[in-house]
């Protein structure tokens, strides 16, 4: 008997290493759960170029590696034409006929719609975006438009309200958020990165980066990068000066109000330059040209000489003449971050800054 048990020992060791020559007994319920697993003892895995069926010893071709994701090409327009024409000089391996199909295919978007008239007109600062594949329309924006997009950066006009990225004790609705779906919407994995802010209550041109490496590259040669920065402010009062130059050092109290400290080098300095555009009794227009990017500057800078920007309750305004803060960003220029070429956005001036020098006073009167 222990000679028998001695030698089922052994048969059992012989097979398990691979020893055992006799073939494989089929089965109509498949293979033993063990040999299924690559690198299993008494069965070989698969090579590098075959997978495993649910069938012991049957190997097949690989599968198919999925299709990559459909690209897409972004070209900014430079100057007005329609689109038809644009497209035939940037896409140089595509005939008239090839385009059209491409148009009638919902291919073509101009900042993120799709556009199928051929000779739809384009304007400066629009983004052309043409894809393999069929484009999937974006959510329609709130409170802002893209004015410039490519592969680094994103130019937007924010209204009036709408908050550039919101704190962490707020929920709503923002330009950032907005903006993450947008270019999620093209690629999942897509990611943007704030840039500099505005205010909630300020409208106008903001940008923000599509990469780390380009926000990171804006931000520590910001001073460099950006060429013009320009605002244009309604103020309470009549400015006498037809251009003017504040220059402070800038605090922030514990309520989180800025303020100018009476005292050189106490705090970050600020230095803002403007200019009369238009004046009355009530209200003044001013351009404002920053020389520095500080938190509240305008509107610190504007009640320290004694014309606070209409609205600003915050920094002493008393005339309830507009539904806004009357502050706008209208010029923004700056050094491409990668390819280094200028790039100048304007916008025009809200007509409601314009409105108190077309009717008198435009009705202002003083708050409570």
């Amino acid at each position: 008997m222990a000679q028998d048990r001695d030698r089922d020992r052994r048969r059992r060791h012989d097979g398990e290493a691979g020893g055992d020559k006799r073939a494989p007994q089929s089965s109509a319920r498949g293979a033993h759960p063990r040999t299924e697993h690559k690198g299993s003892r008494g069965q070989a895995g698969p090579r590098a170029n075959e997978r495993r069926t649910g069938r012991r010893g049957e190997t097949v071709a690989p599968a198919r590696p999925e299709k990559k994701r459909k690209q897409e090409r972004l070209y900014p327009v430079g100057e007005p034409m329609e689109l038809l024409a644009f497209l035939l000089i940037h896409l140089k391996d595509k005939g008239r006929n090839a385009i059209k199909s491409m148009l009638a295919r919902g291919q073509i978007a101009v900042n993120g719609e799709v556009v199928k008239l051929y000779n739809y007109p384009l304007k400066p600062g629009v983004t052309v975006t043409v894809s393999h594949g069929l484009i999937v329309e974006r959510a329609p924006l709130f409170g802002m438009r893209i004015v410039h997009e490519d592969d680094d950066i994103i130019v937007i006009h924010k209204d009036s309200g709408l908050l550039s990225i919101a704190s962490d004790k707020e929920n709503e609705l923002t330009a950032y958020r907005q903006l993450t779906a947008h270019v999620r919407a093209a690629d999942p994995a897509s990611r943007i990165f704030v840039v500099h802010r505005l205010d909630r209550d300020t409208s106008g041109l903001m940008m923000f980066a599509k990469r780390e490496a380009v926000q990171q590259q804006l931000q520590n040669d910001w001073q460099h990068a950006v060429t013009e920065r320009s605002y244009i402010a309604l103020v309470e009062g009549w400015v006498k000066k037809s251009e003017g130059t504040v220059s402070s050092w800038l605090k922030e109290s514990k309520t989180l109000k800025m303020y100018s400290s009476p005292y050189p080098n106490d705090g970050q300095h600020a230095v803002t330059h403007y200019k009369t555009l238009e004046t009355n009794q009530t209200v003044s227009l001013l351009e404002v040209r920053l020389e520095t990017g500080r938190k509240n500057q305008i509107r610190v800078h504007m009640e320290d000489i004694g014309h606070p920007i209409v609205g600003d309750k915050k920094y002493g305004a008393r005339l309830k003449l507009l539904n806004r803060l009357g502050l706008h960003a209208r010029v923004l220029a700056f050094n491409h971050p990668v390819s280094g070429e200028q790039m100048r956005f304007e916008t025009e001036i809200p007509k409601s800054f314009l409105q108190p020098f077309r009717t008198g006073d435009g009705g202002a009167r003083e708050g409570n």
